[in-house]
């Protein structure tokens, strides 16, 4: 038989309130106990369900960003916080006399073709405004 926990059981492993685990049951991030009231019960799975909650609200990720990863997007790549010293590559593109675009390549997430595209698209505004 499967380990059953209480309410009070899954509150003590993942370090928080009743008022959270049942404000995230609310919210749908965790399965609703099986059982009613005080027979109300938890399985490994609700652990493990508030465990990734949590895991993920510690690293700054918002409630509702955690309910569109659980329904199947993509886990967002943490940003590495930036140090003294660090060194990161941009590239400068001249779109206009005073005028110049800087990208980061591994924050932009676009592709060459994304990139060729937004500097096109920039250029064609500039003679617009200008024009």
């Amino acid at each position: 038989m499967s380990k059953t926990f209480t309410l009070d059981d899954l509150c003590t492993l993942t370090d928080l309130p009743k008022r959270t685990v049942r404000y995230y049951m609310q919210m749908g991030l965790v399965d609703r106990p099986i059982g009613e009231t005080r027979a109300a019960h938890y399985l490994a799975a609700h652990l493990d369900q508030l465990l990734k909650v949590k895991q993920l609200s510690d690293a700054g990720i918002s409630l509702e960003r955690i309910a569109e990863i659980q329904n199947g997007d993509e886990l967002p790549l943490p940003r590495k916080a930036r140090k003294p010293g660090d060194i990161q590559v941009k590239s400068h593109v001249h779109v206009a006399p005073g005028i110049e675009l800087q990208i980061s390549p591994e924050e932009a997430d676009m592709s060459p073709d994304q990139i060729r595209a937004l500097v096109k698209a920039v250029m064609k505004t500039i003679q617009e405004i200008k024009a």
